[in-house]
């Protein structure tokens, strides 16, 4: 099996079926940055500014145009995708720290919802943890079906406690032309802090025991 576009080269788009689900095609990445300085209403963010990084895959969807039953070959593939991904979020995010994250998928019309979500299993996931220096709290995640440049809401939650509510966010992002109908759209999100100027109560950063993943 092979995590082609990550390890090695692009392998030639007539390969046959059977191999095209034996592999994962990247046929680009985003990288999307935003920094907040004020608020909606024009009040000046209360500390840093709020910094968010989305790190995208645009991968084929090895079960495209078909139910695909068992799903094992891209959840095995996903742990490969997910080092990956782990070294370019860290790489964007620029050795700022991290407090939050997120990870979402859009699959492309040609296939199902939960072809994407075969890709967002803990098997993608705990490289990135083991690479932002861990995180005790479940990942939020989301993912859709749609058509090329369809924005989508992608989660944010306190990696280590769930319980700090000021962390409950979101980042919008879309990706240009994808994803086509046979492709998936994979997306890892990581913020610097809380939502500026948080005011609704609940659990604080700085009260954080980060020992069970809700406090």
């Amino acid at each position: 099996m092979e995590v082609s576009g990550v390890l090695g080269e692009n392998k030639p788009a007539q390969e046959d079926e059977a191999d095209a689900r034996h592999d994962l095609t990247i046929r680009k990445w985003h990288c999307h940055v935003e920094e907040t300085y004020f608020s909606e209403m024009g009040a000046k963010v209360d500390g840093e500014p709020v910094r968010k990084f989305v790190v995208a895959a645009v991968v084929r969807n090895p079960y495209a145009n078909s139910v695909g039953e068992d799903l094992d070959v891209a959840i095995h593939l996903s742990e490969e995708l997910g080092k990956v991904f782990g070294e370019r979020v860290l790489a964007a995010s620029r050795d700022f720290e991290i407090q939050s994250y997120g990870k979402a998928c859009i699959v492309g019309t040609g296939g199902e919802y939960e072809h994407g979500n075969a890709l967002l299993t803990s098997r993608f996931a705990d490289p990135i943890r083991n690479a932002l220096g861990g995180g005790k709290a479940w990942i939020p995640s989301t993912g859709k079906r749609g058509a090329p440049g369809v924005a989508i809401d992608i989660p944010l939650a306190h990696k280590d406690a769930l319980y700090v509510r000021s962390h409950y966010d979101t980042v919008t992002a879309s990706f240009g032309d994808a994803p086509a109908p046979e492709e998936i759209v994979i997306i890892f999100a990581v913020a610097t802090r809380g939502r500026p100027n948080a005011r609704v109560g609940g659990l604080t950063v700085a009260e954080v025991k980060g020992a069970d993943g809700l406090t």
